[in-house]
């Protein structure tokens, strides 16, 4: 039995990103405002979301992470060594919301070095790429770089469980 399942999990180690990857992709545009994105995070139960062009080319891909990173209270510190005081200007999350609300996304998107995968990969490299980064989402791009699609860890984690199961 034991057996069976790594000869299942094996095969599935090369089947194409094409077979498991979500193919209705949920997007933003460039544009979009944080507090959209943020409203999209919410209303699609989602975590990540790539960032497209007009024409659906990828420019980057933003997480809920960012969004948190980037409305943290910012630590305003003045020092002065002549008297050694030191001055810690509290921010308030309520007014560091309202000034990025309507920033655009991609300001606190990750633009450079996004890592992607594309329909003719194999899983093999998907997993490598996941559990390497530890990233939760790749977006699928073709040779354009236009996003064709999404694979999550989930994504991967079903398709494994259901070549295992088939197997038995």
């Amino acid at each position: 039995m034991i057996n069976n399942k790594l000869k299942a999990v094996s095969m599935m180690i090369n089947v194409q990103v094409e077979d498991f990857m979500v193919k209705d992709v949920i997007s933003a545009r460039s544009n979009a405002t944080i507090k959209e994105v943020t409203a999209m995070f919410v209303e699609k139960k989602i975590g990540g979301v790539p960032i497209v062009d007009e024409f659906g080319v990828l420019r980057g891909i933003v997480t809920d992470g960012d969004i948190l990173r980037a409305i943290s209270p910012v630590d305003r510190r003045i020092h002065d060594y002549f008297s050694l005081i030191t001055y810690v200007a509290e921010e308030k999350i309520e007014n560091r919301l309202d000034e990025l609300a309507d920033r655009e996304i991609i300001r606190i998107a990750k633009t450079h070095g996004v890592v992607t995968v594309h329909p003719e990969d194999d899983m093999k490299k998907v997993v490598s790429l996941l559990s390497k980064h530890h990233f939760k989402k790749l977006p699928v791009v073709n040779a354009s770089n236009h996003v064709v699609g999404v694979i999550s860890r989930g994504d991967v984690i079903r398709s494994i469980q259901e070549a295992i199961i088939n197997e038995m």
